[in-house]
């Protein structure tokens, strides 16, 4: 017998925490490390979210909440989504967690039986398989190539369903490629989905307010209403409202199944941060002046990535539509060797090598389920990501 529980032989650990520490390793040791992994916004919380956060702690709302959020916060969420999404909930539709990851985890956690699958589109946000095997299921992974723009098709969808399938999880703008499906895009996927009345949807829209150029952002309830009964839509201020710490998720969906969660949170984490709450609350509520600034300064700094990297040799990396990652392929990379001798055979050692040899800390294509590809966070500073695009382009053309 073994102390440790067998749960763990199915999943692993962040790829993306990973390499974020083994950066930060090298740097203590001295290494002159530009670290691309995380991400993460640069921007400070806008002043107006912290003032609101110091306010709450002076007046003394620093207890216990109801498990699952203020009912002022989910009234905010309320507003929030009829404002932005045109769809109506109730307070007691809505679930705020300790981060979106939270509220992920708590849904499948809620619904999830051994042998339900959960169709994930691939490239994904690291999390999502392990969170589904944690919860007992199976992961479905349908490809998004980089000639489809990262994009599943309403036939790859219709392929893998299932009698066993329970979740079609879905993110646009997407981590890692940034990939953002239009509204025409979107409604060929719901309407696959409406011949499916088992199949539930899982949005997860935490880069919503990072859409850029002539992309508009839209949420699968709010493109097919027929889906609303059986759709939980997440969100969060981590993104957009560089709150990444402060750590509240929230989502909104049937009430039966936010109920669920709740269960499953009051016998986890309890509430979200209380402080946290109020501020989010603020964030919500208050000015949104500073997205439109924020946006702009992100699509420079897209777009000098995408420019730096297509200049370098064996490097194809498309420009996406939102959020703040590129994800380019290496393809003309593989089977190369570089500079200090290694031999380039997948994304994997690809980064790696780029860590040793230049530091510069990228995450590899294999850690969201397609290769021959890396990720780079361009949510840094301009000097950093020329400076670190350099030292790509040097180790390209070390490349033989």
């Amino acid at each position: 017998m073994t102390f440790l529980s067998a749960t763990l032989d199915r999943v692993k650990p962040s790829p993306t925490i990973a390499v974020t520490t083994r950066a930060a390793e090298l740097k203590a040791q001295g290494r002159d490390i530009i670290g691309l992994g995380a991400g993460e916004p640069d921007f400070d919380t806008p002043d107006n979210i912290k003032a609101a956060a110091t306010q709450a702690i002076k007046d003394g709302k620093t207890k216990y909440t109801a498990v699952d959020g203020i009912p002022e916060l989910k009234q905010a969420i309320c507003a929030k989504f009829k404002r932005d999404n045109a769809l109506t909930y109730t307070p007691a539709q809505i679930s705020v967690g300790t981060g979106g990851k939270q509220v992920l985890y708590n849904a499948f956690m809620a619904t999830l039986n051994p042998g339900d699958e959960v169709i994930i589109p691939a490239p994904y946000w690291v999390s999502y398989p392990d969170m589904v095997l944690l919860g007992g299921g199976t992961p479905v992974f349908v490809a998004g190539e980089m000639e489809r723009g990262y994009k599943i098709t309403a036939d790859q969808l219709e392929a893998e369903i299932t009698p066993r399938t329970k979740w079609f999880l879905f993110n646009s703008p997407s981590n890692p490629t940034g990939a953002g499906y239009s509204w025409d895009e979107l409604k060929a996927l719901t309407d696959v989905l409406l011949r499916h009345p088992h199949v539930w949807v899982m949005t997860d829209d935490m880069y919503e307010h990072l859409a850029y150029g002539a992309f508009t952002f839209c949420t699968p309830a709010e493109v097919e209403p027929k889906l609303y009964d059986r759709t939980l839509t997440v969100n969060g201020v981590s993104k957009a409202y560089a709150m990444t710490g402060w750590r509240i998720g929230y989502a909104a969906g049937p009430e039966p199944l936010i109920k669920a969660m709740r269960k499953v949170q009051s016998q986890s984490t309890s509430n979200p941060c209380t402080i946290s709450q109020w501020a989010a609350v603020e964030a919500l509520n208050g000015t949104q002046e500073f997205l439109k600034p924020n946006n702009a300064m992100f699509v420079r700094r897209r777009d000098l990535v995408v420019d730096a990297l297509n200049d370098c040799p064996g490097i194809a990396c498309p420009r996406p539509e939102g959020a703040f990652y590129v994800y380019p392929s290496i393809k003309g990379c593989i089977g190369k060797t570089s500079a200090g001798g290694t031999v380039i055979d997948t994304d994997e050692t690809f980064a790696t090598a780029l860590l040793d040899e230049t530091g510069a800390a990228v995450v590899f294509g294999a850690a969201f389920g397609l290769s021959p590809h890396f990720r780079v966070s361009y949510a840094t500073s301009d000097t950093a990501l020329s400076e670190a695009c350099a030292r790509i382009k040097t180790f390209c053309e070390g490349l033989t």
